[in-house]
């Protein structure tokens, strides 16, 4: 089986989701359905068909993190000492050259990734043209909007 690497930090939210959804969601939809059951002609019933569907996204969604958390390869970097080489979890720091604007990203797994937060994916195109750089260095990163250049000037595991 294939491991997905994961910071120990999206490996904690997806066992808090895992909890919520087990010990909060499921018991709440158990209700629902058994509600539903008692309004009586099932084929007819709404609420029923609502509930058992809300349930299957529920036990599907358990299922997901439960398969996640199997496979998951956690990495926490704040173990790993700084050699200011980017590697999968640290923080970089990013000035583009053309336009001298600052950005700033954190190198996360795939489920973990929130743009707005400044979380990219590993398997990015901007990620995966920092992996192996090191601190000072020139990378060309091919985007959407076409080639940017960037120069790293932070490698930090936070």
């Amino acid at each position: 089986m294939n491991q997905y690497p994961m910071t120990l930090q999206g490996a904690e939210a997806l066992r808090e989701e895992l909890n919520e959804l087990k010990t909060v969601k499921r018991p709440q939809i158990v209700e629902a359905i058994a509600e539903a059951r008692e309004h009586g002609d099932l084929k007819e019933n709404a609420e029923y068909h609502a509930a058992r569907e809300q349930q299957g996204f529920c036990e599907g969604r358990i299922q997901d993190i439960e398969g996640k958390l199997g496979n998951a390869q956690i990495i926490d970097v704040t173990k790993i000492p700084n050699s200011g080489k980017v590697i999968f979890g640290v923080t970089v720091g990013l000035l583009n050259i053309e336009t001298d604007e600052e950005v700033t990203y954190q190198i996360v797994g795939d489920d973990e990734a929130d743009i707005k937060n400044n979380r990219i994916s590993v398997n990015s195109p901007i990620a995966r043209g920092l992996i192996g750089k090191t601190v000072d260095s020139e990378v060309e990163i091919k985007t959407p909007a076409g080639l940017v250049e960037y120069e790293i000037i932070s490698v930090e595991h936070i």
